[in-house]
């Protein structure tokens, strides 16, 4: 394997794991859809990730999950849920996709990078809604769980078709979320004194 494969297999895995931290199935899903088609080579201990059994399950189970992201109450349930389930969905969905990568090397990419940033893409997510049901009472909820739908899709098609720029769109998401919080958390000090 040359080190761009390497690195693209990496950059993809990461994409896929940063999608599960906005929908923990669909990116599983797509992933799964890929695979079943012919369209993604996985990892020979994945291989049922591309069966037709996982296409339904996992079909099944996002299909839920994103209309469960639509009741409210339940949304800010299914984050503090979400939060450990990213984490671990986007540390299979690296490891599933990193092929001819010594074990040793592919779990501590898969932990580290996919899990990593499916964790910090959740939680970045959950402090969203937490501060929109605040806010707006969750009458603004229901459109950042469209936004997040939605990410969740392009990041997941994205990491498929262009690992690179999807990583790239995912470090964009995280320095915007990080800045806007910035931005807040001064101002939220300044009214406390």
């Amino acid at each position: 394997m040359s080190d761009f494969d390497l690195a693209l297999s990496v950059v993809l895995g990461m994409g896929l794991a940063a999608a599960t931290g906005f929908r923990v199935f669909l990116p599983l899903l797509v992933v799964s859809g890929a695979a079943y088609t012919g369209h993604l080579p996985l990892d020979d201990s994945f291989a049922w990730l591309g069966t037709p059994a996982a296409l339904l399950m996992l079909g099944t189970a996002a299909l839920a999950e994103v209309v469960a992201y639509y009741v409210p109450g339940v949304d800010n349930l299914l984050d503090t849920l979400a939060t450990p389930g990213a984490f671990v969905a986007g540390t299979v969905v690296s490891a599933a996709v990193m092929t001819d990568l010594p074990p040793m090397v592919k779990w501590t990419a898969a932990v580290i990078a996919g899990g990593g940033v499916a964790g910090v893409t959740q939680g970045i997510t959950a402090m969203v809604r937490a501060n929109s049901t605040v806010l707006t009472g969750g009458l603004g909820n229901p459109f950042i769980a469209t936004a997040e739908l939605v990410g969740s899709a392009l990041v997941s098609l994205l990491a498929l078709a262009v690992p690179f720029v999807a990583l790239a769109l995912v470090i964009l998401f995280l320095w915007l979320a990080m800045r806007l919080r910035r931005r807040k958390l001064p101002s939220a000090h300044r009214s406390s004194d």
